[in-house]
């Protein structure tokens, strides 16, 4: 089977980056510092991972936020479950003020496609931006999880991609499997987020870590070592990821 280019694709398939004068500004002020988390797939450990890197903020005296942009679920899912509730008990906000409740998606497919499919109106990236909205006595950390992968659909006109580009993080956690595979996800996620995210430090997390695990071990060495990206795992290695977050 062959390979399909861009040249195959209808102009309005095309993807394209954010431009600045289509995107709105976050209407309440950001804070101190600001890190995207994404992830180099769907079901990968984010929510975990971020969960438990506010609560070692926290724990350190840091004031945190966390948002979700837009979420989507089974509607059989525990609503404790939800990744905005998650989010919500680590930084000790309500799940409405991590991800607004018009953001909800009980379908569990990419945002905007569920979207589409419950027959809700399309949104944006400047949509989402614009809806970023942090406390008004201001945080030291705020934390942006998306939903999928790094190219996984976030709205109607752009990517996960998209919107680390327009919100430009402090830092960037890229949350990857800790087992086969993970150096070619992690090589391409990174890749793409080293051109929408220029500044800042990116820290690749290797969740599910399991040190009894050769292939575990390696990727941690081969990735640290010949690749030069900042490694830590999860878990056990929190209180280094606090750090690199910190700068």
């Amino acid at each position: 089977m062959g390979c399909h280019t861009s040249r195959s694709l209808p102009r309005h398939l095309l993807p394209r980056p954010p431009r600045t004068d289509d995107v709105a500004t976050p209407s309440v002020g950001r804070p101190r510092r600001l890190v995207v988390v994404v992830g180099t797939g769907t079901n990968i450990g984010k929510t975990w991972v971020s969960a438990r890197l506010l609560a070692h903020l926290r724990q350190g005296g840091v004031t945190v936020a966390a948002r979700k942009p837009a979420q989507s679920f089974d509607p059989s899912d525990d609503p404790a479950t939800l990744d905005a509730s998650v989010l919500g008990r680590a930084s000790a906000e309500s799940p409405e003020a991590v991800c607004p409740p018009h953001r909800w998606y009980e379908l569990a497919i990419a945002p905007p496609m569920a979207a589409e499919a419950l027959g809700r109106p399309p949104f944006s990236v400047a949509d989402l931006l614009e809806e970023l909205r942090w406390p008004d006595d201001g945080v030291d950390v705020g934390l942006v999880e998306t939903a999928g992968g790094v190219r996984s659909p976030l709205a109607a006109d752009g990517d996960c991609l998209d919107l680390c580009a327009v919100v430009s993080p402090d830092a960037a956690v890229l949350v990857a499997d800790a087992g086969l595979g993970t150096i070619n996800a992690v090589r391409l996620s990174a890749a793409a987020l080293g051109r929408a995210v220029p500044n800042g430090p990116l820290i690749v997390v290797l969740n599910r870590f399991d040190p009894s695990v050769p292939l575990h071990a390696r990727n941690v060495e081969w990735l640290a070592e010949r690749d030069k990206y900042r490694v830590v795992v999860t878990p056990g290695d929190e209180e280094r990821l606090v750090e690199y977050v910190r700068g």
